[in-house]
């Protein structure tokens, strides 16, 4: 499990250490530089001082021979070795004759080895010899070397303090988040009250904000499933009760007419509480999660043509003349979505307008897409209709218009119906509407879907 306050002192001690490496390496490069133009000066002045002396006691035609040194001693890295020449090349006087440098009459500044080492080397040329002054390169490099080192350990100190006050100052700051999530542990299922961002700090108050907002969401979803299992348990009670007292019926009856009535209002209950479960699990399946939810592109033509069909028998026995029309195309109109919701919606749909239909009335289902429109389904009847004021409310579950329950051809309906459809709408991105047809008899209701093109294509 990763870390923030781990990860954090990771990347900035990383970053501080390699910012104190790369001080100490911009101190030796410094440093070194420094060197290079002090000890070149230096060499330069010696070289001539050397000149001066070796043209004062030795002019070119002095054969006096001047003893050099002898040297055992191990000689200090910072030493700088003189040494004077003849305009010929011959070796006149060496400070330390252990060192052979090369005879050079450029005036200047030189690189060259001798013994193995890298010297510097000025040359000053005049009439009477050449004088030189060289040091070795790596005296300099140890000396910008020491200089580098000195540097280091108090930035590295620097570092540490820094990481101490990096972990208090984190483990202040993240004290809250802490806290909040204490709060959150303590809480039982139940408890969905929203966390106080009282000193909760300015980066860590846009995720305790989410946080509540979806406990206020899974709040409000806890609420509605209550409200629905207490509906549903209601509206259960209902029909059970009806079918212990057409069972009681049943029991009691004393011939074979009373016997049939009873078993008729029997088989009429058993009907009505399976269409009731079934309309539960269908409000159930459309408030699945939409994870599940994987439309693929179908024919919406064909689907509405095939639900005509199953009802078109029903039709005829209420004496109802049910259709379906749509737009003509050659592929039929195709939208994104789940067939098998898409079949609940249209049931619900078309059931719903033959239960207020009267006998000899009209149902019809169309379906069109105009040119870069998205498609429409529109179920049409000529039955009572619903009011202005109910036709939003009509879509609350377990909601029956004033009239609904006297209308309706079986006397006794859900309420969920047109929850449904709305629900499984909404899942695919389509809009419900209520409308009074053209003649203002009956009811038109549209879904209206949004326009994909890959189910266009």
């Amino acid at each position: 499990m990763s870390s923030i306050e781990r990860t954090l002192l990771t990347w900035i001690l990383g970053a501080l250490s390699l910012g104190a490496l790369l001080v100490a390496l911009l101190t030796y490069v410094v440093t070194l530089d420094e060197m290079h133009e002090v000890f070149d000066a230096d060499l330069k002045n010696i070289a001539q001082a050397v000149a001066s002396y070796h043209h004062a006691g030795y002019g070119p035609g002095d054969d006096s021979v001047v003893m050099l040194p002898n040297r055992t001693d191990t000689p200090e890295d910072s030493e700088i070795v003189t040494l004077t020449w003849t305009r010929e090349g011959k070796r006149v006087f060496a400070s330390d004759p252990r060192v052979e440098l090369p005879f050079s009459s450029t005036q200047g500044l030189s690189r060259t080895s001798a013994n193995g080492e890298d010297w510097i080397v000025y040359s000053s040329v005049n009439d009477d010899g050449v004088a030189q002054a060289a040091q070795r390169v790596s005296a300099r490099q140890e000396m910008a070397g020491e200089s580098a080192s000195k540097v280091l350990p108090p930035l590295l100190g620097l570092v540490v303090v820094v990481g101490g006050l990096l972990i208090f100052g984190l483990r202040k700051g993240l004290k809250p988040l802490q806290g909040a999530a204490q709060d959150v542990s303590q809480r039982s299922a139940h408890s969905l009250d929203p966390i106080s961002l009282d000193g909760v700090p300015n980066e860590i108050q846009p995720l305790v904000v989410s946080i509540n907002d979806l406990m206020t969401r899974l709040g409000e979803a806890f609420a509605t499933q209550r409200r629905f299992l207490a509906d549903a348990a209601h509206e259960l009670r209902t029909p059970i009760t009806a079918l212990r007292l057409q069972l009681q019926l049943l029991q009691g009856s004393g011939n074979d007419a009373e016997r049939s009535q009873a078993m008729t209002e029997f088989a009429n209950g058993v009907d009505r509480s399976q269409r009731l479960v079934e309309q539960l699990l269908n409000i159930a399946r459309a408030d699945a999660n939409s994870d599940h939810f994987s439309p693929q592109p179908l024919n919406l033509t064909e689907l509405v043509q095939s639900v005509v069909a199953r009802f078109s028998l029903k039709a005829d026995v209420l004496d109802i003349d049910l259709g379906a029309s749509s737009e003509p195309t050659s592929t039929g109109v195709w939208v994104n979505g789940d067939s098998e919701q898409l079949t609940v919606l249209l049931n619900n749909l078309v059931e719903n307008a033959l239960r207020f239909t009267p006998a000899g009335g009209v149902v019809d289902v169309n379906i069109s897409q105009e040119h870069d429109a998205p498609p429409v389904v529109r179920v049409i009847d000529n039955g009572p209709g619903i009011s202005d004021v109910e036709r939003e409310r009509v879509f609350d579950r377990f909601y029956r218009g004033s009239e609904a329950t006297a209308l309706a051809r079986d006397g006794y309906g859900s309420g969920l119906g047109l929850a449904i459809v709305r629900a499984i709408a909404e899942r695919h991105g389509a809009l419900v509407s209520l409308a009074s047809p053209a003649d203002h008899v009956g009811l038109e209701v549209t879904v209206r879907f949004r326009l994909d093109d890959q189910a266009a294509e």
